[in-house]
């Protein structure tokens, strides 16, 4: 779909419409972003305590005594850690070293140190792809394009381990180079690149004034400066006289729940649910608007197969509201919600804590969110 396609939609629209996580700030998270709690429950291995140790103690033996390579204390204690967050079978649900952690926080501000481009996973194969190469990162210029598979990094295999931990393994100190093997889609070949990593600001926010006084803002990602960003964007578009508005959520795999609140809260009107979350124990936040601000102009949302979590949460309210009109393909399908809860010595856990809801009461996880007008794109259309 291209632009004229979308400025005659939306024009469309304009002639029916004219209304329609132990120390840090507490905060829920959605695909991609972080959280954090400011305290947690002391737990234990259960009745069977003593059973698992005497076991775990076994293991550790049976490892220093036949296994042909030296294994530190600490390798082995991480493992074991790890081991027990993969337990619960959630792909969401994870256990990070310090190294890791530092690298969440890190992607959750902005900035990053990598290969410079965004990624997603698919739930059902564990196959990793290219969404976003960044423009002046090292993915870019070697030619890598949105589709591109990540097969290998540093001759590890990483296809169905956990998406954080890839990204992890492709970051590092600026300077620094990483192998890593792609399979290219266009030419169908496996090929393997030495990237350097850069210091990347992410782009996050994106606009443009269209023909016909038209609006444009693609997001990318849910970051800690994307709701200032998004804001802003708006505020600089009605001032230029827009007369309606196209919000791109393609491929947009989510982030920070208080990001995409504060950007819906600038929308909708004062006193509107957001989003509600509910864990298991039937408790949760109810997240309303707030602003004295409200958008009373017709607008389009770009949905795919790869708007997830946070992007479900505005396109959901949106839908809902009835504020505009969702266009593209059923988005992912990721109505839960993750915390992360850091441990006193500098690592730290994400676990899959609530479901969330959609102002009328809608959980999308596993079916997602079906646009009011189906439009399929290709690759070529995604970045049109």
């Amino acid at each position: 779909m291209d632009k004229k396609f979308l400025k005659g939609l939306v024009t469309g629209v304009i002639s029916v419409l004219f209304l329609q996580g132990i120390v840090l700030v507490t905060a829920n998270v959605l695909a991609g972003g972080i959280g954090v709690y400011s305290g947690a429950n002391n737990c234990v291995l259960g009745s069977n305590a003593g059973k698992t140790l005497s076991k775990m103690n076994a293991l550790k033996s049976y490892i220093d005594e036949y296994y042909m390579e030296e294994v530190g204390e600490e390798e082995l204690a991480e493992g074991i850690y790890k081991g027990m967050l993969e337990s619960l079978n959630d792909p969401y649900s994870c256990y990070y070293t310090e190294e890791e952690y530092n690298s969440l926080m890190e992607d959750s501000s902005g900035t990053y140190c990598g290969i410079g481009a965004s990624v997603t996973q698919d739930f059902d194969t564990g196959v990793i792809s290219i969404v976003t190469p960044f423009k002046g990162g090292a993915a870019a210029d070697a030619g890598i394009q949105s589709g591109d598979v990540v097969t290998k990094v540093n001759g590890e295999d990483v296809t169905g381990m956990d998406l954080d931990d890839v990204v992890a393994m492709m970051k590092g100190k600026e300077g620094t180079t990483v192998e890593v093997e792609f399979y290219l889609s266009e030419k169908e070949e496996y090929k393997t690149f030495s990237l350097e990593r850069k210091e990347i600001e992410v782009p996050t926010v994106a606009y443009e004034m269209e023909e016909e006084n038209i609006g444009y803002i693609a997001v990318s990602a849910f970051d800690d400066p994307t709701d200032e960003q998004f804001i802003s964007a708006v505020k600089d578009l009605e001032e230029q006289g827009m007369e309606g508005l196209i919000v791109d959520l393609r491929n947009n795999g989510g982030g920070m729940l208080t990001s995409v609140v504060n950007m819906l809260d600038y929308l909708l009107p004062k006193g509107s649910e957001i989003v509600s979350t509910k864990d298991k124990y039937g408790k949760g936040e109810t997240y309303k608007a707030t602003s004295e601000h409200f958008y009373n102009l017709p607008m389009v949302v770009l949905i795919n197969e790869n708007t997830a979590s946070a992007s479900e949460v505005f396109s959901g309210a949106i839908q809902d509201y009835e504020l505009g009109t969702l266009v593209g393909t059923t988005s992912f399908g990721k109505g839960i919600v993750q915390s992360v809860i850091p441990l006193n010595d500098g690592t730290a856990v994400k676990l899959t804590t609530s479901y969330y809801y959609t102002p009328n009461g809608r959980n999308i996880h596993g079916t997602g969110i079906e646009p009011d007008v189906e439009v399929t794109l290709d690759a070529k259309d995604t970045t049109d």
